[in-house]
């Protein structure tokens, strides 16, 4: 059976000597033994001897055997201690609601036929707007689907002259109302949603239009040709930048930071550039990163902390990387054993949403930053090239090479007493009093 072993580094053998025998003499013998002492010298003598060997009251009294030492902690510490492993209740924790687990919906709660959908992982053809507007390119046509309503609508199609023309990305401005168009013949269209109307036409690229990203009232475009372009839609020279010879192949991935200061931009030969808003005329990037193995398309930054870019790369590389843009260094990264094509962060808990192709074709949702994996999503039948996210933060929208959307809820549900979705502040309309030629 178990048995006691006595601590013996807790021990005082001398002292303890001395008191065992002690026990043992006769109380003559004591009292002798006490009377012997009448010198007040050596009455002051084992005084300070005492206080020296046993404490300042001379009262110290220790044990043969100690089975554990004494706690080192004073009174005051301990209780600080205790408080921190048991805090007492208070009325603020006592009304406060205990947090729940969240139950993660694992199939989509809408699905949406997407005819003519180009299966092509280099292009971008999905976007929520912040009013509520889903737009996909479908072929040579873009289809509006209000969620709010649930009417779809055909906003364009591009000219019936030229039959190799199709939609090679969308993107939504800031303020909902206009929607810029890349094509497959090098040209950016700006869209009036609610006017239904072409606005302007840019030009300037040699090749297909595959990503573009607004930031206010400018917006940069990547292409086929290897290039960047950043456009003032205000202005009649539209071209402000142009930034070659960073990309060898086709710029994919295109995305400006929360607070709009730095550019993040993927590229066929694997290549991730950071850019900063205020030095990007002079065509110098702020950190070139070689550490993907494959395309980089999939680019989200994160919204809770500053300066951190999530990216996906391709079949040959098949990791997420996470990125302080600040210092250029590689944070984490994690083998997701397919293809990334899109990723998305939660606004509401620090989670990230990652579409994938082969061989799953599932949506992942991990757990920042430790990247537990929380859920599976499934359903699509092949490669689920786009997603985007709602204004509210809740919904995401995934479309796949198997021609149908699906609307999924993997972060949760708003709250009960939540007010209707309106349009914040800061997605007025930037274009509002901006006459775009």
């Amino acid at each position: 059976g178990d048995r006691f072993i006595s601590n013996r580094g807790a021990m005082d053998w001398d002292v303890a000597h001395f008191n065992l025998f002690n026990e043992n003499e006769s109380p003559s013998n004591k009292t002798e033994a006490h009377l012997e002492v009448a010198s007040p010298s050596k009455e002051a003598y084992k005084k300070q001897l005492a206080q020296r060997l046993l404490g300042e009251d001379g009262s110290y009294s220790p044990k043969i055997l100690a089975l554990k030492d004494k706690s080192l902690l004073s009174p005051k510490a301990r209780d600080i201690a205790l408080n921190n492993v048991y805090p007492p209740p208070n009325a603020e924790t006592a009304r406060s609601p205990r947090k729940h687990f969240r139950q993660i919906p694992q199939s989509p709660e809408r699905i949406l036929d997407a005819p003519e959908l180009i299966d092509d992982y280099y292009l971008n053809l999905l976007d929520w707007s912040s009013r509520n507007v889903v737009a996909v390119a479908l072929g040579p046509s873009v289809y509006l689907w209000n969620a709010n309503s649930g009417e779809v609508k055909q906003l364009m199609q591009t000219s019936d002259a030229a039959s190799d023309d199709y939609v090679t990305s969308i993107s939504w401005a800031c303020d909902g109302k206009h929607l810029s168009i890349g094509t497959n013949t090098a040209e950016i269209q700006l869209w009036d949603v609610e006017a239904q109307r072409q606005v302007r036409t840019l030009r300037g690229h040699g090749a297909r239009v595959s990503c573009i990203a607004w930031n206010g009232c400018t917006l940069a475009s990547g292409s086929r040709d290897n290039t960047i372009m950043q456009h003032d839609v205000r202005s009649r020279e539209h071209v402000t930048a142009t930034l070659f010879g960073q990309h060898s192949q086709e710029v994919c991935g295109l995305k400006w930071s929360p607070s709009g200061q730095q550019l993040a931009s993927g590229g066929n030969d694997n290549l991730l550039h950071i850019w900063d808003a205020q030095s990007i005329s002079h065509r110098t990037h702020v950190h070139r990163l070689e550490h993907h193995q494959a395309a980089v398309k999939a680019l989200a930054w994160c919204p809770f902390q500053s300066s951190l870019l999530a990216s996906g790369g391709g079949t040959a590389d098949r990791c997420i990387k996470f990125w302080n843009t600040t210092t250029g260094a590689l944070v984490n990264s994690v083998d997701t054993h397919s293809q990334v094509c899109s990723l998305q962060w939660s606004k509401h808990e620090r989670e990230i949403l990652s579409s994938h192709g082969y061989s799953r074709n599932q949506l992942c949702l991990w757990k920042y930053p430790n990247m537990l994996k929380m859920a599976e999503l499934n359903g699509h039948t092949s490669r689920v090239l786009h997603m985007a996210q709602s204004p509210d933060g809740y919904s995401v929208v995934s479309a796949a090479a198997d021609e149908t959307l699906r609307f999924w809820k993997p972060f949760g549900q708003p709250e009960p007493s939540a007010a209707k979705n309106r349009v914040s502040g800061s997605a007025r309309s930037v274009l509002k009093s901006i006459n775009i030629r």
